[in-house]
């Protein structure tokens, strides 16, 4: 139907006739000729249509946004002044001989730009999809993609399909089941992962495999999560940590290197986890942020202020500092704002000190706490903070963990919210994670990643003495603080992987019960193995300059997992329900 797509047409083609298809983008009637941007794909193409080409014009004029048209006409350069060097097809225009409305559109429900809402954007996602952002969004995901097979199709992984249809298996989140028909009362679970399965297929022998799998988690969702995902699954046999990391690393360079012309780091940056956590407050920090957490605890032991001293005399607590640079122009109505946002993350408040003259120490700066602290405690908390003048420095006291995690999320805010956000792009690999968390509500300990990550150690009875200082075999792929992949090695030790169930307070009856099949699989020969996953809607939203997901995924749920444009969820007929011997509940 077509000889060019419109993004092709250019200067090359002057005097030439074409045929192009696609939208109307604009329709202007001005004196007598009708200028008609035409989009496709490819690009915007402008179309004249002359007044003395009465059938073509009769056409023209019947024509509104997003009708569905074919074009005919010959090439011709614009004049010089009226070139526009924003769009590739921006020298030249094409002369309509004939105009052919293929489909006219009814009124617009939407103003197809970026002032439309969200919930009017995803109910007509058909339309919504053809705007040149959407569609770069989508072709850039397709082209990581082919570049993702590429590279692992040139090194010998085998790409192996796992179930959709599988076995309920706790991994962190709620599981989406399906009832089954043919057995009544059971069910089928889609999974969240493919981590039992490609652990097997490690076991039997496949050595090296990939998969892009779709995953499936019914948990709350927000602006970089979706009930339904993609990932690029990842397992290699007999290697070790470095192995992993090396294939991954070389694999995202060279994505990076052909899909967006960018050269990447050679090798990534490592990083413990509690360095992460002591210097950032999160294990993704985001190093294109200059800024970061300062321990000074030896600097408030002494003071009376128990709202630090207490903290830093406790083991299991701490106090630090942020620095912001400029940060002294923050009004209290602004540091007021910080205060409740941080109190979202477990901050009971957060005390301040702006640095009006840091050589003049405890005179020189302007703090509610101010009365609390000595002269030794404030030159030593601007030594080592090294605050300048007009800077400002946010205080956490108080648990380890609740610290490090509030002023983390409030650096990153204030860094967004001050303009201090680098460019370019910061990878970093983030290992030695904790093998376990306690839950004091609870009272037990739960995997950090999953139950089947291998420990540092090699014992099961030296992992079993000492859980909460036990460290995993585990590591992250962190990219402009977001976690882009995670993986570890496997528990290949029929005995070590009881002494972690243990640890986690599952007895052999009940991994019997839940992960009968893989604990089956250990008993012949396992060999070591490990792997990794990458989140491949994360990935693209981060070269697409999105801040969701949601703008690189075609058909995205939305905030309560449902779908606008289908409406789905549904109910669904009674006599299915009874096929499937299933009863609603009352809704009293």
């Amino acid at each position: 139907m077509r000889s060019h797509l419109c993004g092709e047409v250019n200067e090359a083609l002057d005097g030439q006739t074409v045929t192009v298809c696609g939208w109307v983008n604009r329709a202007r009637d001005l004196g007598g000729l009708i200028f008609i941007g035409l989009r496709d794909h490819a690009g915007v193409l402008q179309v004249v249509v002359e007044p003395d080409n009465e059938p073509a014009f009769a056409e023209a004029e019947k024509l509104r946004n997003e009708f569905c048209v074919r074009l005919s006409g010959k090439v011709r350069m614009r004049p010089e002044s009226q070139w526009n060097a924003d769009m590739p097809t921006g020298k030249v225009e094409v002369v309509a001989d004939s105009v052919e409305i293929i489909n006219a559109a009814a009124p617009l429900p939407l103003l197809m730009n970026d002032e439309d809402g969200e919930e009017v954007r995803l109910k007509y996602r058909f339309l919504d999809l053809r705007r040149p952002r959407l569609q770069r969004n989508l072709r850039l995901r397709s082209k990581l993609t082919r570049a993702i097979r590429n590279f692992l199709d040139d090194r010998d992984f085998v790409d192996a399909e796992t179930p959709i249809l599988t076995r309920a298996t706790p991994e962190g989140a709620r599981d989406y089941l399906v009832p089954s028909r043919v057995h009544p009362g059971s069910f089928f679970a889609l999974p969240q992962s493919p981590q039992l399965f490609k652990q097997i297929l490690m076991m039997a022998g496949l050595d090296r495999y990939y998969q892009i799998a779709r995953c499936f988690r019914d948990e709350d969702l927000r602006a970089d999560r979706q009930p339904e995902f993609t990932q690029l699954d990842m397992e290699m046999a007999f290697v070790e940590e470095a192995d992993v990391q090396g294939v991954a690393e070389n694999l995202i360079r060279k994505v990076f290197s052909e899909v967006l012309d960018v050269e990447l780091p050679d090798p990534f940056p490592r990083m413990t986890y509690a360095e992460a956590m002591r210097r950032y407050g999160s294990d993704k920090p985001d190093l294109r942020i200059d800024l970061e957490l300062v321990t000074i605890c030896e600097h408030v032991r002494h003071v009376e202020f128990k709202v630090f001293s207490g903290p830093a005399n406790d083991p299991a607590s701490r106090v630090a500092a942020l620095r912001v640079p400029g940060g002294a122009e923050l009004t209290r109505k602004q540091i007021d704002g910080y205060a409740d946002f941080v109190g979202r993350y477990g901050a009971k408040g957060l005390a301040w000190m702006k640095v009006n003259d840091a050589a003049a120490g405890l005179e020189g700066v302007q703090s509610p706490v101010a009365k609390f602290l000595d002269e030794q405690a404030v030159t030593g908390i601007l030594n080592d903070t090294g605050a300048q003048n007009g800077d400002i420095l946010f205080f956490g006291a108080g648990e380890k963990v609740t610290v490090s995690t509030f002023l983390g999320a409030l650096r990153l805010q204030v860094a967004r919210d001050l303009d201090l956000v680098g460019e370019g792009w910061k990878p970093l690999w983030v290992v030695d994670f904790p093998m376990f968390e306690y839950d004091t509500e609870d009272e037990r300990y739960y995997a950090l990643h999953h139950p089947f990550t291998a420990p540092a150690v090699h014992d099961g009875d030296a992992l079993k003495a000492d859980p909460v200082n036990a460290l995993s075999r585990a590591y992250d792929m962190v990219l402009n603080g977001s976690e882009i992949g995670g993986g570890s090695i496997r528990i290949h030790d029929p005995k070590l992987q009881q002494a972690a169930f243990d640890v986690l307070g599952i007895d052999e009856t009940e991994a019997k019960e839940r992960f009968g099949f893989l604990l089956e699989a250990l008993k012949y020969g396992c060999p070591p193995h490990g792997g990794i996953a990458f989140g491949i809607d994360r990935i693209a939203a981060l070269m697409a300059g999105e801040d969701s997901i949601r703008e690189v995924i075609a058909f995205p749920k939305t905030a309560n997992a449902s779908c606008l444009m289908t409406g789905a969820p549904a109910a669904v007929e009674a006599e299915q329900l009874q096929e499937l011997q299933l009863k609603l509940g009352s809704s009293e």
